[in-house]
């Protein structure tokens, strides 16, 4: 891989369910360089696709939407360079000399310095390459020198790379993928005009790019199933079935969107995340408040259209995506308002980890089961090619919620780090008891649950340890007793495992070191009773179910 092994430090700061500023740097700065990658294995599968599969005027469609992508980074780096130069603070509108740039205006011929580089946040090649046009052989990667705690923390990328490593860049790119995939096997269906339709969102994105860099422009978008979306600015309903082309016309800030026989849409570009409209037609991109002060804010995503997997069975109890309204919204921002401080009562590195990882929220529609008139439950998820999302179903309160991404970016790291380091050879079988779920689970999956659980222990103790309030520091003494309970039930079965490899025992060991350390300070008596009892009966109930009979 591009990037240097994981160092022994960062396997133990990750088994003890932390993770440093320089830990969290190297496992972003990877899933960036992959998130890269995929796009560049995108537009080389469209380059070798053939008119069979792709339609010559996709294919040109691919390279306009290509170059002005280029050119509005080209022209963002020139703005950063000015500002730098002369002191001054960011403006919206045009870039200075970025002139209008028409359909047909590329012909799908990109310059030598044309193509994707994965570079790190700094915008520096990871391979010593400007670039190349896809189609091209790739160049040779080199290694990147390992940064060590004395280097300069990495900026925050582009505002074009930022859309290039958002987390659903990674799901489209895998549907393209699939789209434009020529080898199936023998009777397998293929919609013909799926290459092109998921090619098409790129042009989405490029447009954004342009509009954020303040390159004027008119352009050729369209909208899928009656729907345009433009992430990080909002969506537009054609008002038609189908899909429908719809054009776009940016002008310092301000978008037209047209279509045949239909009244012109005027969206006016916000800084940061969304857009307004008057026209009802227009719904804005909406975002909360940054985690900490200062930092970016995080979109609160329900309008893009590969915030959830596309045809794809749910995990166990996930429901659907939701569009929000704005009471929805209201209530999610205020149990958001006090997920900080609920964060970093269990543990300033919990909040420090949301804040560097998070990267979006997808809001879920309330978990199968789900009684109307009562209290709902809640689900949440994170998808392994989408990095730095978590899905969740509207937070019942702010120390719920922060529960929820303390489990969340567990499953986020440990994601991450598996796709770096093996930490174990064992098969896909289903078969351990894990007592969080009634079902079997693989190695993986009882790996992955008891990582999340250990650091939701650790997170409660801390909890409970600095509430004042008796009745808040009881809840948090029964939820950590749970699941220290239920990491202990499982622990034996991880550490006993001889699929492990010489880093997975060095990781799983440093998980061991800390469920030794929470059972130096129990819960109380009680809770701890409860616990155990209820362990009992789930490993009682999944024994029933799961023994084969004779």
């Amino acid at each position: 891989m591009i990037l240097p092994p994981v160092p022994d430090r960062a396997l133990t700061e990750l088994g003890r369910t932390e993770g440093g500023p320089e830990t969290l740097g190297l496992l972003v700065r990877d899933q960036h360089t992959r998130r890269l990658l995929l796009l560049r294995a995108v537009l080389d599968a469209a380059e070798a696709a053939g008119p069979h599969v792709l339609p010559a005027a996709a294919l040109d469609r691919l390279h306009e939407d290509w170059a002005l992508l280029e050119e509005a980074e080209r022209l963002e780096r020139a703005g950063r360079r000015t500002r730098r130069a002369t002191g001054a603070r960011p403006e919206a509108g045009p870039v200075p000399g970025a002139g209008p740039r028409e359909p047909g205006a590329f012909t799908g011929v990109f310059g030598p310095a044309g193509g994707v580089v994965p570079e790190d946040a700094a915008g520096r090649p990871l391979d010593g390459e400007r670039g190349r046009a896809p189609g091209r052989r790739a160049p040779s990667p080199t290694r990147t020198p390992h940064r060590t705690g004395q280097d300069p923390p990495d900026p925050p990328p582009s505002g074009v790379r930022s859309l290039l490593l958002h987390p659903f860049t990674g799901p489209w790119a895998r549907d393209a993928l699939r789209g434009l995939d020529t080898v199936t096997g023998p009777g397998a269906e293929r919609d013909p005009r799926e290459p092109a339709r998921a090619l098409a969102h790129f042009g989405a994105l490029a447009a954004v790019a342009a509009v954020r860099a303040g390159v004027s422009c008119a352009v050729r978008l369209s909208a899928r199933d009656g729907v345009l979306t433009l992430p990080s600015l909002g969506a537009l309903r054609t008002g038609r079935p189908g899909d429908t082309e719809v054009g776009l016309v940016h002008r310092r800030g301000r978008l037209t969107f047209r279509q045949p026989g239909e009244a012109d849409v005027v969206v006016h570009v916000q800084s940061g995340v969304g857009a307004w409209s008057e026209a009802a037609a227009w719904t804005p991109a909406y975002a909360l408040p940054g985690l900490l002060p200062g930092s970016a804010p995080v979109p609160l995503d329900d309008l893009d259209p590969y915030r959830t997997a596309r045809d794809a069975p749910r995990a166990h109890t996930l429901s659907g995506p939701v569009t929000l309204d704005d009471a929805d919204r209201k209530h999610w921002l205020h149990a958001w308002s006090g997920t900080a401080a609920a964060l970093g009562l269990g543990g300033e590195r919990r909040l420090t980890e949301a804040a560097a990882l998070l990267r979006c929220l997808v809001p879920l529609s309330a978990p199968p089961g789900t009684v109307p008139g009562r209290p709902a439950g809640s689900c949440s998820g994170t998808r392994r090619e989408a990095f730095g999302a978590v899905l969740s179903s509207t937070p019942a309160t702010a120390t719920a919620f922060a529960a929820t991404l303390v489990h969340e970016i567990q499953h986020t790291k440990l994601a991450a780090l598996s796709a770096i380091v093996t930490l174990h050879q064992a098969s896909s079988e289903a078969r351990h008891f894990a007592p969080w779920r009634p079902d079997p689970r693989p190695y993986d999956g009882l790996l992955q649950g008891a990582y999340s659980h250990l650091a939701l222990a650790d997170f409660f103790q801390r909890t409970a340890l600095a509430t004042p309030n008796p009745v808040r520091r009881d809840t948090a003494w029964a939820r950590h007793a749970r699941y220290q309970e239920q990491v202990g039930a499982v622990l034996p079965a991880l550490v006993g495992s001889g699929d492990l490899t010489p880093r997975g025992r060095q990781f799983v060991d440093r998980m061991v070191e800390v469920y030794e350390r929470l059972a130096e300070q129990p819960a109380p008596r009680g809770q701890t009773a409860r616990a155990t009892a209820y362990v009992r009966a789930a490993r009682t109930l999944w024994t029933q179910r799961h023994t084969p009979r004779r």
